[in-house]
């Protein structure tokens, strides 16, 4: 599926589709992932097409609209579409500037208007006195951050920065891909848990950790079709409270999808529900014959993992 703008350094998102007796899930690690990183995304798929997920306990989720390290113009294009009264901005770009930071989010703050809230990410790219620096700037840019996601890479710096800040701090790869993901908890290093569906190994798993990590929880997207998003939506669903905008509107940075109803926002949610496959945007999406073998081969090891790591 092509992107429309680059992001997180793709142009093009791919994955599988894996079918079972409810339907369809995905499963879209992406390409650096070795076969036991991928191995939870795997669960979550074959979690979806068992039709194992939890009941709902709301139809709808609010989502954030969420910007790449675009240019303010296009940011600001990107914000007015959807409703959504949240944003999420990409920062620390490689190769950019804070200035060019401040100038995105000076540009969301005014399409967004009064009451908007903004929320940044900087996927641990800041080391401590960068991020707290920074964090300053931006906050004043957004006219108040929401909240600043994984300004540091290691659980040590963000307990470091959070005390140094006002502005709340949220774990995202603190959580999903470390050994530990209740270290957080126990260094007092987020005041908020982003969760991923598929890196966390599917709903179950994650409303385990929502329960036991005791942290408000915002739940997230892998940049996943709208089969792939239509998990994401069913934990956000499920949990007992949601005091945040989800950042699960990212079928918007595709040019194509799946199904037959996109999961597109409209005043700012999403539904609840999995959506039809489309069989022949199927057809028209298909991959290459070595992109296929190419899967088909990671496939065969991450069962491989899988089936080494269950009790004999």
């Amino acid at each position: 599926m092509p992107m429309r703008t680059r992001f997180r350094g793709i142009t093009v998102r791919e994955g599988i589709l894996v079918e079972g007796p409810a339907g369809w899930g995905e499963w879209s690690p992406f390409l650096e992932y070795d076969a036991r990183v991928a191995a939870p995304w795997l669960r979550c798929a074959e979690e979806a097409a068992a039709g194992a997920w939890p009941a709902p306990v709301r139809d709808r989720v609010p989502v954030n609209v969420t910007v790449p390290a675009v240019d303010p113009q296009r940011a600001h294009e990107i914000v007015r579409v959807g409703g959504c009264t949240t944003a999420k901005v990409k920062v620390a770009e490689p190769g950019q500037s804070l200035g060019d930071d401040q100038a995105r989010l000076e540009a969301v703050r005014d399409a967004l208007g009064p009451g908007g809230r903004v929320r940044v990410d900087a996927n641990g790219l800041w080391d401590v006195d960068g991020a707290v620096a920074a964090i300053g700037v931006l906050d004043r840019a957004a006219g108040g951050l929401e909240y600043v996601e994984q300004p540091c890479a290691t659980v040590e710096e963000l307990a470091a920065v959070r005390r140094r800040v006002g502005v709340p701090v949220a774990a995202d790869e603190s959580i999903r891909r470390a050994d530990d993901p209740y270290r957080v908890r126990e260094l007092e290093a987020a005041d908020v848990a982003v969760l991923k569906v598929q890196p966390l190994g599917g709903v179950a798993a994650c409303l385990r950790i929502a329960e036991d990590i005791g942290l408000p929880v915002v739940v997230s997207s892998a940049l996943e079709s709208s089969v792939g998003i239509a998990a994401g939506v069913a934990l956000a669903a499920a949990l007992p409270e949601l005091p945040y905008a989800c950042g699960l509107a990212t079928v918007q940075l595709l040019t194509a999808d799946l199904v037959t109803e996109p999961l597109l926002p409209v005043d700012g949610q999403l539904p609840v529900g999995a959506p039809a496959v489309d069989a022949d945007r199927l057809t028209e999406l298909a991959a290459a014959p070595n992109r296929v073998a190419h899967w088909e081969a990671r496939l065969a090891e991450v069962r491989a993992v899988m089936g080494e790591d269950r009790p004999s």
